[in-house]
């Protein structure tokens, strides 16, 4: 019984962080406000700030509060291991980028098409999975990518032939906002699937618990987000600030993407591939309602819906892998 209500609970968290975190970070770059809007290479500096305190936090609360054993961790297993450290300089760097590339899709796309089109990081962490772990397929899978990628063409569609030739004209802009933020997506997704494979690489060839490792990918994912706003935004930050913009939105959006991947890596257990495949769904239904009610940023189309049951289709079909295949590589 209590394992059912995890498992439900694990459920309601995976939905609401998903859907949440996508929807606040799109509404917080359309919002229409006085002042400059909020800078989206300061919003991954703090989200990495919070990260680390986040973490340090746990590890404190493992080691039953105390400050001494949390110094001997941190000594120990960061500062006593530098290169076991410096192997999380690739994945942090990667998920840098990432993290910044997602401000970019949803400043130029809409929730729903950015839920559906990013769930390509299936195909590309599988595809790193079996280049750099060797893992084998079954066939319920490699249909499962098949369909994916159907689904995910079929939500790019262009649906603006049948305009009128004004109302062409006034899309025009926004065509190519959506070109930037549909690379941004499979940029973002080509990144998810290494960093995430390559991290899950590390996980498994060392002992160190996974707390531990998201403070060494934090303090470089500090430092790589420090660089990239002060290459990219370091005048903007000279002359108002690295704080220019921030509200309340601002801060729930920074504290989602902070939180939101410790929050699931540690209901994560109580969830297999099945109640994953209904958080998926259920968040790809949620945006798309919200957008169309209450943001009113998305007019689904016949092919946009149809390109949407493909891919939650497949989201499940993915998660449906009977028996795993024998490895010869392995034996």
């Amino acid at each position: 019984m209590a394992s059912s209500r995890l498992k439900y609970l694990s459920l309601g968290v995976l939905v609401f962080q998903t859907t949440s975190l996508v929807l606040t970070m799109r509404y917080s770059r359309t919002l229409q406000s006085e002042g400059p809007r909020y800078l989206a290479s300061s919003a991954v500096v703090v989200a990495e700030v919070m990260k680390i305190l986040a973490c340090l936090l746990l590890v404190l609360k493992d080691n039953s509060f105390s400050m001494r054993a949390l110094n001997s961790v941190l000594r120990q297993e960061i500062a006593r291991k530098p290169i076991e450290t410096l192997k999380l300089a690739i994945p942090s760097g990667i998920y840098t980028l990432q993290n910044n590339l997602l401000y970019v899709a949803l400043s130029n796309l809409d929730a729903a098409t950015y839920q559906v089109t990013y769930q390509l990081k299936i195909l590309t962490t599988a595809l790193f999975s079996v280049s750099m772990l060797g893992r084998r397929l079954g066939v319920y899978q490699w249909l499962s990518l098949l369909l994916l990628m159907a689904g995910v063409a079929l939500v790019q569609w262009p649906s603006d032939s049948a305009k009128p030739p004004a109302a062409a004209e006034a899309a025009a802009p926004s065509t190519g906002s959506q070109f930037v933020g549909v690379t941004a997506v499979l940029v973002a997704c080509c990144s998810s699937g290494f960093a995430g494979v390559y991290f899950e690489k590390i996980l498994k060839e060392s002992k160190q618990s996974v707390w531990v490792r998201n403070i060494q990918l934090g303090m470089f994912g500090l430092v790589f987000g420090l660089m990239g706003m002060m290459m990219y935004d370091g005048e903007r930050v000279t002359q108002s600030g690295m704080f220019q913009g921030y509200n309340t939105v601002t801060w729930a959006v920074v504290a989602l993407q902070a939180l939101g991947g410790l929050v699931i890596a540690a209901v994560i257990k109580y969830a297999d591939n099945i109640l994953k495949g209904f958080a998926t769904s259920l968040s790809i239904i949620l945006s798309t309602l919200i957008s169309y009610f209450l943001l009113q940023d998305f007019d689904p189309t016949s092919v946009f819906f149809l390109g949407a049951i493909f891919v939650i289709a497949a989201t499940f079909l993915y998660g449906y892998e009977g028996k795993p295949a024998p490895n010869p590589s392995r034996a």
